[in-house]
């Protein structure tokens, strides 16, 4: 009679082999996907730099009048220690290729961001912030943020492409997040542009009323007024009842006396000056309009 052993095919010793086999298999891939994701951590948590150092002591005198050579108040960016493991990890692993391109830091993605150089933690952060309302007006506002290190900044700066605000493009909202103005003063810029038949020139913002020249000085540098947006005004086409809206005519009495002077005066000596000349406008009114396209 065959035994027992014989009749299944398998010895007893024989299956215990197989499982412990597969249980050292699955024990090797479990600790070596363990190991992986450790790396992976650490590589991505590597941050350029990832702490920084603010000093706040001022140096204090002494009784005799001498400093106590306390550090002054600055900014020190530098990493942060790490154990000599992590050290080793960081060293061994293969930094991936950043890019250079330019980008807008409002509008620029979380993928592009990492693209760039930045980690996926500070790619977010910068995300985050932009979700939760803010924005970099100016190239400085990025350098400023905590997670834009020196050297990151330094290598992007001149790819940082932010566009200026075309104030006859720009609707209500775009207005609102320039600095210094608010939803009045926004309803008020689209008012004029809407008077004016659109702007010409920048500086006619400061004909709002309230409208000064610290509040313009403080946005300038932001807004521009590009020659394509920019509607010839049809001062020579215009009748009266349509003239008299026009912010430096004003008056029904003005358009009037515009269009007879087209009337009595050859085309080829239409002119601002000429209106100007013949007492219609005033010289102030006369040289704004001179600044502005008109058909």
């Amino acid at each position: 009679m065959m035994s027992k052993e014989k009749k299944s095919g398998l010895s007893e010793s024989f299956i215990t082999g197989v499982i412990a086999l597969v249980f050292l298999v699955v024990g090797y891939q479990t600790a070596l996907l363990i190991h992986n994701a450790a790396l992976v951590k650490i590589a991505s948590v590597r941050d350029e730099p990832d702490t920084v150092f603010v000093y706040q002591s001022e140096p204090e005198e002494s009784s005799q009048g001498e400093s106590s050579g306390a550090i002054p108040r600055s900014d020190i960016r530098k990493n942060s220690a790490h154990s000599p493991r992590v050290d080793a990890v960081r060293k061994n692993i293969t930094r991936k290729k950043v890019e250079s391109f330019r980008f807008d830091p409002n509008a620029v993605s979380v993928d592009e961001l990492c693209r760039l150089g930045f980690t996926l933690k500070q790619a977010e952060s910068i995300d985050k912030y932009r979700s939760s309302g803010g924005r970099f007006r100016r190239k400085e506002d990025f350098r400023k943020s905590y997670v834009v290190s020196d050297s990151i900044y330094r290598r992007l700066e001149k790819y940082i492409d932010i566009p200026l605000v075309d104030l006859n493009v720009a609707d209500s909202a775009d207005f609102d997040a320039l600095p210094g103005i608010g939803g009045w003063f926004a309803k008020k810029m689209i008012e004029h542009r809407k008077a004016l038949g659109g702007y010409s020139y920048k500086e006619q913002l400061l004909e709002i009323y309230r409208f000064d020249q610290e509040k313009y000085d403080g946005l300038s540098d932001l807004i521009t007024v590009s020659p394509e947006h920019i509607t010839p005004y049809p001062l020579w086409s215009y009748p009266a009842d349509s003239l008299r809206m026009h912010p430096y005519i004003s008056n029904l009495e003005t358009a009037k006396a515009i269009v007879l002077y087209r009337q009595n005066t050859p085309r080829e000596e239409w002119t601002v000056d000429g209106l100007r000349d013949a007492g219609i406008l005033t010289s102030e009114n006369a040289n704004k309009l001179s600044k502005c396209l008109f058909d």
